[in-house]
């Protein structure tokens, strides 16, 4: 077995199968190293609980430039989310039932004071790092931007869970400019937004894309494949696996979670930059689960607290006389996937007459190949962790959503930066020392 390519890439999520697609169709020998058994990455097509479930990254959107021009370059459509008929909410005291109008506009006016600046700030979002005023701002925590608002408890309650669920973590630390960033690639509006976040997912799932990048590419595909050591010199890199196999190749594409690069021992070490911001990761620390309940109920859509285990809800199909739910918070650890019981306690604060069936999900942050659920910026990332990530390192570029110039914690990002490793090899001159 020849152990020699032109480029490995490690990691076959959406920014590993999208570099070695380009860097194979320029001709480039590729070979593709996953530890997991799959592609995908943090994304996960599989059958539960009957059904086909999303149980990690699901939704696109035609604003996210990337990922819509894969889905018609491979003739992939959408699947839309159902409309939301009833709506339930905690405003800070107790639990109020209304219509999906209703919530949104108790939400409009503490969104709209809240991203006010967002294209001010970012006024070419797919381009952070070129803000004049991203110094300024950099350093703000959203949690502190929410306390200056000018609004009502209850907006304030809706508001802080709002984005809490958009982090999928708590949002003490959260960075003010990903707020900021997100609802500026929408033009300003976060409405748009939000309906980008949960609302169209991907025909097939994303395994159809996924497999689509994947079948469109001579690259070689090695799963099960455990990287642990990279060294790099004037002659090449050299990696190697858990097992003790090694691979060599003249470059480097390292498209895996930034949480997890501490699983890997780097000659020469790479900046102490990106060992920070290796060790202190990113906020999307939370969990998604899955779960069932008795009967067929309209579409609905529950924002809870911003400190309960579970603090957002949305049904998503029927099958079986049974609706089907997804629930997201902020803590891995604060609940279990599969405890129907305190899921039913959670989702009976706002919907008193849902029995809960059964539930399934996938721990993230425990996953070892993953550390995060989507990755969300603590204060400070973009102008501290950021330009040092985005740096070729020797032989090694980093690549993936962590890392994206714009929908950072998306799928399109992560195809963007994978783009954008495949170019960056594919037009540069070979590094001769490190």
């Amino acid at each position: 077995m020849d152990n020699t390519s032109d480029v490995i890439v490690i990691g076959a999520g959406f920014a590993g199968l999208t570099a070695a697609r380009e860097l194979a169709h320029a001709g480039k020998r590729v070979t593709v190293l996953e530890a997991r058994d799959r592609i995908g990455g943090r994304t996960w097509l599989d059958e539960r609980m009957g059904l086909n479930l999303e149980l990690g990254g699901t939704w696109v959107h035609w604003t996210q430039p990337h990922v819509w021009a894969e889905l018609r370059r491979y003739g992939i459509g959408l699947a839309p989310s159902p409309v939301p008929q009833n709506a339930y909410w905690w405003n800070g005291a107790r639990a109020i039932a209304g219509s999906p109008d209703e919530l949104l506009k108790l939400l409009d006016r503490p969104n709209e004071l809240l991203a006010a600046r967002s294209r001010e700030v970012f006024p070419q979002p797919f381009a952070p790092l070129e803000s004049a005023l991203l110094a300024d701002f950099d350093d703000v925590s959203l949690l502190d931007e929410i306390d200056l608002l000018p609004i009502s408890a209850e907006q304030r309650a809706l508001l802080e869970s709002f984005w809490t669920l958009n982090f999928n973590g708590r949002i003490e630390d959260a960075a003010f400019t990903q707020a900021l960033r997100w609802v500026a690639l929408t033009n300003g509006d976060w409405k748009v937004m939000f309906e980008a976040c949960a609302t169209y997912k991907i025909a097939g799932g994303t395994k159809a894309l996924a497999q689509a990048i994947q079948a469109d590419t001579t690259a070689e595909f090695r799963l099960g494949t455990d990287v642990r050591s990279i060294s790099q010199d004037d002659r090449g890199a050299v990696l190697a696996t858990a097992d003790g196999v090694q691979y060599k190749a003249d470059d480097v594409v390292l498209a895996v979670p930034i949480q997890t690069l501490r699983r890997i021992a780097f000659t020469p070490a790479l900046p102490l930059a990106v060992e920070t911001a290796a060790e202190q990761g990113q906020l999307g620390l939370g969990t998604k689960v899955w779960f069932t309940i008795e009967g067929e109920h309209p579409a609905f859509v529950a924002l809870g607290g911003a400190d309960w285990p579970l603090n957002f809800f949305q049904s998503e199909y029927i099958a079986n006389n049974k609706t089907f739910v997804i629930g997201f918070g902020p803590d891995s650890h604060a609940i279990d996937a599969e405890d129907t019981a305190a899921i039913q306690q959670l989702l009976n604060r706002l919907v008193p007459d849902a029995t809960v069936v059964e539930s399934v999900g996938h721990n993230w942050v425990d996953d070892e190949y993953a550390r995060e659920t989507w990755p969300m910026h603590r204060i400070g990332f973009l102008t501290d962790s950021l330009p040092a990530l985005q740096q070729p390192h020797g032989r090694i570029r980093i690549a993936g959503s962590d890392i994206a110039d714009g929908w950072g914690g998306f799928i399109d990002g992560a195809i963007d930066s994978g783009l954008k490793a495949a170019r960056a090899i594919l037009t540069t001159a070979q590094p001769v020392a490190v």
